[in-house]
């Protein structure tokens, strides 16, 4: 029995993909021709590439660029609060106005490079949903 879906589509055989995954991430482009535009929107992505037919659907970005960039900033904004606090000892208020957009501002700011570096890196790795195989 088999239970899988539909992988996506292979990379050319280098087994990478054409254009490095970081730029097509900050470019917003695909990953396969470099074509853009890879999202429709400001973080969801385009049903496939308009150039080369990509289906970006085949990829599952889900929710770790999100939860990721979470403590990556939020490990960024508790040292520099820290460090704020030990030098300059502000009034608490000053944390909550400094901080809290900072910390929404560079979230919501690095989701779209974060989600197009999950696809870019998807596609370079050939990475899918795992298998069921009979005899396995």
């Amino acid at each position: 029995m088999s239970l899988s879906a539909s992988p996506p589509p292979a990379p050319p055989a280098s087994g990478r993909g054409d254009i490095p995954p970081l730029l097509a991430a900050l470019r917003g482009i695909c990953p396969r021709c470099g074509n853009a535009p890879l999202f429709k929107g400001l973080v969801g992505f385009q049903p496939k590439c308009r150039s080369c037919g990509l289906d970006y659907a085949g990829f599952n970005v889900g929710d770790g660029p999100a939860a990721f960039l979470i403590f990556i900033v939020g490990g960024i904004i508790v040292a520099l609060a820290i460090w704020v606090e030990l030098k300059f000892s502000p009034p608490f208020w000053v944390h909550i106005l400094l901080w809290v957009p900072l910390a929404a501002a560079l979230t919501i700011g690095l989701l779209r490079v974060a989600k197009g570096l999950l696809l870019a890196l998807e596609y370079r790795n050939r990475a899918r949903e795992g298998r069921v195989q009979d005899g396995e």
